[in-house]
């Protein structure tokens, strides 16, 4: 491949970069995790301008092919978490079975009035008591979610004394309480971060997130969690294999 700049051409500048970065991502002289070259060192090698390389980078950036950190610069993305929506499992035990360590940051743990939607989808009156569990969820030191699960169950409120950043909720809730997630309810959109998500999340501006609806039930078939969660756009890919029903 020409890694350099043809200004005779009719393709924009940045277009042109954009394609001589992703080619060397895609044959691999650029690996997963590097970090690339300063918009500085870019704009110097090819004799272009840094608001031409910015925007190079911020549509790769959104694209997922690169991932910015504030104050460091541009690395190459890791390879993307495949998430099965058949399955039901906590991120604990998903990132376990992929052989990744998954941590936790707490943000809130705390008793709460519920509101509409959650006691919409846990079939509970305003009255009855609710934990809020907040956790910032991540690899190793890379934020992937923003999860906030609402927990209704008789002894929820004894869950306020539990250390989530060190265990895994559905561990917990089996070994402790005998809730066993069973089946769930599940909703998936794309959206743009707010600001506190992009915050949290170390999102470049732009790129967006995968909204997440959740009601689990357990074995009785009573819904004790509902959850929302934002993950990275540029770090999830959600897949379903279906089959075509004999009738149809």
């Amino acid at each position: 491949m020409n890694e350099t700049l043809d200004r005779n051409r009719p393709l924009p500048m940045y277009y042109q970069l954009k394609e001589i970065i992703r080619e060397k991502v895609t044959r691999g002289e650029w690996k997963p995790g590097k970090l690339i070259p300063s918009e500085r060192e870019l704009s110097k090698q090819y004799g272009i301008s840094r608001m031409t390389v910015r925007q190079a980078l911020t549509e790769l950036t959104q694209e997922g092919v690169l991932r910015r950190k504030q104050g460091v610069g541009s690395f190459v993305a890791e390879l993307k978490i495949e998430q099965q929506l058949t399955g039901l499992t906590g991120f604990t035990e998903d990132m376990r079975k992929r052989g990744l360590q998954a941590k936790a940051r707490v943000l809130r743990l705390e008793a709460i009035q519920p509101p509409a939607d959650v006691v919409t989808a846990l079939q509970i009156s305003p009255q009855q008591p609710v934990v809020l569990l907040e956790r910032l969820r991540m690899v190793g030191q890379e934020p992937m979610a923003l999860e906030a699960s609402h927990l209704h169950f008789p002894q929820v409120t004894e869950l306020l004394e539990e250390d989530f950043e060190s265990r895994s909720l559905y561990e917990l809730l089996a070994e402790k309480y005998n809730i066993v997630p069973t089946k769930a309810k599940q909703s998936i959109e794309a959206a743009l971060p707010n600001r506190r998500e992009q915050r949290l999340l170390g999102l470049p501006g732009g790129s967006p997130v995968l909204r997440n609806r959740r009601t689990t039930f357990d074995q009785n078939g009573r819904p004790f969690e509902y959850t929302k969660s934002a993950y990275r756009g540029d770090s999830y890919v959600f897949y379903a294999e279906l089959t075509v029903h004999p009738n149809a």
